[in-house]
C-alpha cells in the first residue's frame, strides 16, 4: 500500500490540465478548459476541466473526478496504478508500507499481464545488447536498417534468442506464472502442458499503451524461409486490443498536438525512421485495417491526418474504402504517395529530413481529390466504369458531416469529373436522405425491441418522493463541500464552523441514499478527529462512488460571464449573501422531508393497529411529530394543509 505522505506529494504535484492534456486536446474557455470527450464519440465539446477545483466532468457520459479518476476511467488503471503513473510523471519516489511484489504475481490480473510484458521487453532488449547472439543478429539488423542507439533505447527494441525455451525458462525461473506468460502471448502451451517461446529468433518491436507501458509485441523473422511468417504479433488479451492501439502513439502524442497533424504510416520501421529524422508526429496501424477506435484516438489530439503511402497502387486501392471512416469522424485527410520502390522508411533514410518534408508539402492531396484521380485513371474511357466512380466519390463526400466542406469537394470534383455540379448535389442529397431514413428505421426497430411483448403490471405505485429526498440529501453535502470550513456569521455565534454545526444539527437524521450516508459518516468521523475535510479530500478519495457524487455536485456545465449584469441588468441571487438562510433552509427542508416520512408511517400504523392502547401511543407520537413539522414549517414560511 502506498503511504499517505507519498499520496499527498503526488496530489500536490499533479496538474490536472497537464495530465488530461496528454490524452485530450483542451482549449481554454474562461477559468476552465474544454475538449471532446475521450469516453464518447462526439463532435461538440462537453468535456470540462476545472484547474481551480482540480476536477474534470464529462457531461456526455456523466463521468467525472480527479486526475486519478480520469486515468482509472480511461486507462482502466487501479487506484495504485494511477498513483504510480502520476508519481513517475512528476519524478516522485513511491514509498509503500509493504515491499512491492511487482516482479511477482499481483492480485490484479491486468497488472500481472502488464508486469510480465514489461519484464519481457527488458529481457529482449538486454539480450540484444548484452549477448553475442543478440549483438550479431538483432543489433546488427537494426544498425543495418539505420536505427541509432537513441532510437533503439527509446522504443525498447530487442531480440528473442533462436531457442525453444530461452525466454520462457528464464521467466519461470524468475517466478512469473505460466498463466500470464500464455495469456500475454509471450509463451505457447504444448499438448503436454509445457511452454515454448512464441518469438524465438526474431527481432522485437514492443507495442506501448497510451501511457507508455508495454502491452504487446511484434516479432520480425530474419530468415528467408517462405514457410515462416514474416511477422508474428501478440494475440488479443485483457491489456491488448489491436483495434484500439496505434504503434508509436505514446511517443508521438505531444508532437501531434503541437503540429496539429498526424502522419499515418503502415509499419514499425516507417515510424522508427521518420521519428528518428526528427518528425515525431507519426504513428502506424501496424499492418491492420484502420479502425474507428484508432481514428477517434487520433481525433483527441488533432483533426488533421496525413497518410503516407508507398508506391503500391494495389494496396492503396484496397485501403480507399476503409479510409472513408476518417471522413465520417469529421477529420481532414490528406494523402502523400512516395515514388515506386520507396516507402516512408526508405525515403527518409535515403534523402534526409528536409527532402522528406518537402516531398510531403509538394505532393499532399485531399483524400477525396486523391481518390477521384486514382479511380478515374483506372476507369479510363469506359463510361460505365466512370459512372461507378462518380457514385463512389459522392458516397465518400456524403460521409463528411460538415456541409460546407462537402459542398467545396462537390465543386472541385465537378471540375475534375467534368460533370454538372447540380447532378452531383442531387446524388449527394439522395444518399444523405437514404442514410437518414435508414438511421431512423434502425432507431424505431431498437425501440420496438425494447418494448415488452406483454403489458407489465406493478404491485405498488412508484414513489415520487425518493428523488426529491435524495436531492435534498445531496444539497446538504454540496453545502458541506463548499462552506463547511467557513465560520458562522449569524446570530452572534462565535468560533464555530459551518461543517461541525451542520453535522450536529443533523445528528438525529439518517440519510437514505447509500453514497450520501457514506459521505456523511466520513465527514462526521473527520470532524470528530478534529479535521475539517475540504473538497480535495473527497475528490481524491479512492472510493469511486464518493468521487462521482462530489464531482457531480461541484461541477456545472454553465457559468455566468463576468459582464452578465452589465449586459442584462439582471441580478442573480447569491446563496452566500445570506448564509443563515442557505444553511438552515437546507437543514430544515431535509428534516421536513424526514418528518413527513415518519408521519406517513404512523398514519399507516394507526390504520392497521386494532388495540386501543397501542393506538393511543401511536396517536401521541403522531401529534408530537405534527408539532415538530409545524415548527419546521413556521421557519420555512410554508403552510401545511390539514
Amino acid at each position: 500500500m502506498i503511504t499517505k505522505p507519498t499520496i499527498d506529494r503526488i496530489m500536490e504535484a499533479t496538474d490536472i490540465v497537464e495530465v488530461i492534456g496528454e490524452f485530450v486536446q483542451l482549449k481554454k474557455r474562461g477559468a476552465n478548459y474544454i475538449g471532446l470527450s475521450p469516453f464518447a464519440n462526439e463532435r461538440t465539446p462537453s468535456f470540462t476541466v476545472s484547474p481551480a477545483k482540480g476536477i474534470f466532468k464529462d457531461f456526455s457520459t456523466g463521468k467525472g473526478g480527479s486526475a486519478i479518476t480520469f486515468l482509472m476511467e480511461l486507462e482502466k488503471f487501479t487506484y495504485p496504478e494511477a498513483l504510480k503513473w502520476l508519481a513517475k510523471k512528476y519524478g516522485i519516489e513511491v514509498e509503500e508500507t509493504v515491499e512491492s511484489s511487482e516482479n511477482r504475481e499481483e492480485d490484479n490480473r491486468r497488472e500481472s499481464l502488464m508486469i510480465v510484458s514489461g519484464y519481457a521487453a527488458k529481457y529482449f532488449h538486454e539480450t540484444m545488447l548484452e549477448t553475442d547472439e543478440g549483438k550479431n543478429i538483432g543489433l546488427s539488423y537494426f544498425k543495418e536498417r539505420g536505427f541509432n542507439n537513441e532510437t533503439i533505447k527509446k522504443f525498447e527494441l530487442g531480440y528473442s534468442p533462436d531457442q525453444w525455451e530461452a525466454f520462457t525458462g528464464e521467466a519461470l525461473k524468475q517466478g512469473y506464472q505460466q498463466e500470464f506468460l500464455v495469456d500475454s502471448g509471450l509463451s505457447v502451451k504444448r499438448d503436454n502442458g509445457s511452454l515454448y517461446d512464441r518469438y524465438r529468433g526474431r527481432v522485437m518491436f514492443p507495442i506501448h499503451s497510451f501511457t507508455g507501458r508495454v502491452i504487446a509485441f511484434g516479432g520480425r523473422t530474419l530468415k528467408n524461409d517462405k514457410n515462416v511468417p514474416k511477422y508474428v504479433n501478440s494475440p488479443e488479451s485483457d491489456i491488448y486490443h489491436k483495434s484500439n492501439v496505434l504503434y508509436g502513439l505514446y511517443f508521438a502524442k505531444k508532437a501531434i498536438r503541437e503540429e496539429d497533424n498526424c502522419y499515418l504510416v503502415e509499419g514499425y520501421a516507417d515510424v522508427l525512421s521518420v521519428h528518428q529524422a526528427g518528425i515525431e508526429n507519426v504513428v502506424a496501424s501496424s499492418g491492420t485495417s484502420l479502425t474507428g477506435e484508432q481514428i477517434r484516438l487520433i481525433g483527441r489530439f488533432t483533426k488533421n491526418i496525413t497518410i503516407l503511402y508507398d508506391g503500391d497502387a494495389a494496396g492503396i486501392k484496397a485501403s480507399l474504402r476503409g479510409l472513408d471512416m476518417i471522413l465520417e469522424e469529421g477529420l481532414n485527410v490528406k494523402v502523400v504517395l512516395f515514388p515506386d520502390g520507396h516507402d516512408p522508411d526508405s525515403y527518409v533514410q535515403k534523402f534526409g529530413t528536409s527532402v522528406f518534408k518537402k516531398h510531403i508539402d509538394d505532393n499532399k492531396k485531399d483524400f477525396i481529390l486523391f481518390k477521384t484521380s486514382i479511380l478515374l485513371k483506372e476507369a479510363g474511357n469506359d463510361p460505365i466504369r466512370k459512372s461507378e466512380v462518380i457514385r463512389e466519390i459522392v458516397e465518400s463526400i456524403a460521409k463528411i458531416p460538415d456541409s460546407i466542406k462537402a459542398s467545396v469537394f462537390i465543386k472541385e470534383c465537378s471540375y475534375i469529373l467534368q460533370i454538372d455540379e447540380r447532378a452531383l448535389l442531387t446524388e449527394l442529397n439522395k444518399m444523405r436522405q437514404a442514410k437518414a431514413k435508414k438511421d431512423h428505421q434502425s432507431q424505431q426497430n431498437s425501440r420496438q425491441q425494447e418494448m415488452p411483448d406483454e403489458p407489465h403490471f406493478f404491485d405498488e405505485p412508484i414513489v415520487e418522493t425518493t428523488k426529491d429526498e435524495s436531492s435534498q440529501e445531496k444539497e446538504i453535502i454540496r453545502l458541506l463541500l463548499l462552506y463547511g470550513n467557513k465560520m458562522i456569521d449569524w446570530d452572534g455565534i462565535a468560533n464555530t464552523y459551518i461543517g461541525p454545526f451542520m453535522i450536529a444539527e443533523l445528528s438525529d437524521v439518517e440519510f437514505e441514499d447509500a453514497t450520501c450516508k457514506q459521505f456523511m459518516e466520513m465527514y462526521r468521523q473527520e470532524v470528530e478527529n478534529g479535521v475539517l475535510p475540504e473538497e480535495q479530500h473527497f475528490i481524491h478519495h479512492r472510493d469511486k462512488g464518493i468521487v462521482d457524487l462530489v464531482v457531480t455536485l461541484l461541477a456545472t456545465k454553465y457559468t455566468l460571464s463576468e459582464n452578465w449584469y452589465e449586459m442584462h441588468k439582471i441580478m442573480v441571487p447569491d446563496e452566500q449573501a445570506n448564509m443563515k438562510a442557505t444553511i438552515l433552509g437546507a437543514i430544515f427542508h431535509l428534516k421536513k422531508q424526514k418528518v413527513g416520512k415518519i408521519l406517513e408511517g404512523l398514519r399507516k400504523e394507526l390504520q392497521t393497529t386494532p388495540a386501543e392502547a397501542d393506538q393511543e401511543i401511536l396517536l401521541n407520537q403522531y401529534m408530537h411529530m405534527k408539532k415538530v413539522e409545524k415548527t419546521i414549517s413556521d421557519y420555512l414560511g410554508s403552510v401545511i394543509l390539514k
